[in-house]
């Protein structure tokens, strides 16, 4: 089972959900947690794990040979990402506008256009507690973070249950790390801000349609909004966690909530239970 742990905005508490979720179940489920925030990974903090391997990922750019180029600006015109350009009798790349896709060299009728490899990021990879672990980490500049999330989720087992740390919005990224999932867990707090945001996930995530339930983190403040939302679009709220200074003082430690405060264990087992009955009632009825 894929759960992806994602959220419309920043600094929800997705990790905070995404680890503590991952360690309730390692007792008694082959667990891993995947951390596809990959321009600004933290799960590794805390989750402390040992890293054993590594793979930097690459993406193909176009290299020009211009003893065979016509200049016929074919390959110019096929980019959609505008990534090459031809300028009389110049040919001009822009390797970090590439996406790798290979129209241009597939379609030059000169054959005048090769490809190279070029590494935008690096995968790592081990285990923490028992838990296996996977995390991206894109190269600072580059703009794409989506092939960094694709080398992270080919990682995962197929086997037991994988846990996806999901980049905050409902960009590209997001899309990526999403997809696939069983089920999506959607992080966020009771203000109109986290209101506004949650609004955008949900639609994002049924456009892939996915399931989908909400963790409604630092409850006690703000207002009755989300709540509010959520029965109206019949979306089940599976765990609440209050705004607690306890839980505060634990996270800015880097340690993790269910072994800072062990009875939250339980809570999170129950949420999986709840994510494993809608995700099992979607199949029954697609199956019929």
């Amino acid at each position: 089972m894929v759960i992806s742990v994602a959220s419309g905005k920043g600094g929800t508490g997705k990790t905070l959900v995404a680890t503590s979720l991952a360690l309730s179940l390692k007792d008694s489920h082959k667990v891993m947690l995947l951390d596809c925030d990959v321009e600004e990974p933290n799960d590794h903090i805390l989750m402390k794990p040992e890293i054993t391997s590594s793979e930097p990922v690459l993406i193909p750019v176009p290299k020009v040979d211009e003893a065979k180029c016509t200049y016929c600006g074919k390959c110019a015109q096929v980019c959609q990402y505008h990534a090459i350009a031809v300028l009389g009798n110049h040919v001009l790349t822009f390797p970090q506008l590439c996406h790798g896709c290979g129209a241009c060299s597939y379609l030059c009728p000169e054959k005048a256009i090769s490809e190279e490899p070029r590494q935008t990021g690096v995968v790592e990879w081990g285990h923490s507690d028992g838990i296996g672990f996977v995390h991206g980490k894109l190269t600072i500049g580059e703009a794409m973070a989506p092939p960094v999330i694709r080398k992270v989720k080919q990682q995962a087992s197929n086997e037991g249950t994988v846990i996806i740390d999901v980049p905050p919005g409902t960009s590209c990224p997001v899309v990526e790390a999403i997809k696939d999932s069983d089920f999506c867990l959607l992080v966020t707090e009771p203000t109109p801000f986290g209101l506004n945001d949650l609004i955008l996930a949900v639609e994002a995530v049924r456009q892939l349609s996915i399931p989908c339930g909400v963790v409604l983190n630092r409850t006690g403040v703000g207002d009755a909004g989300v709540e509010e939302y959520c029965r109206k679009e019949n979306i089940p709220i599976l765990l609440t966690i209050p705004l607690d200074t306890e839980i505060a003082r634990l996270y800015s430690k880097g340690i993790t909530l269910v072994k800072g405060m062990p009875e939250w264990k339980e809570r999170f087992l129950t949420l999986f239970e709840r994510i494993r009955e809608i995700a099992s009632e979607r199949v029954s009825r697609i199956k019929r």
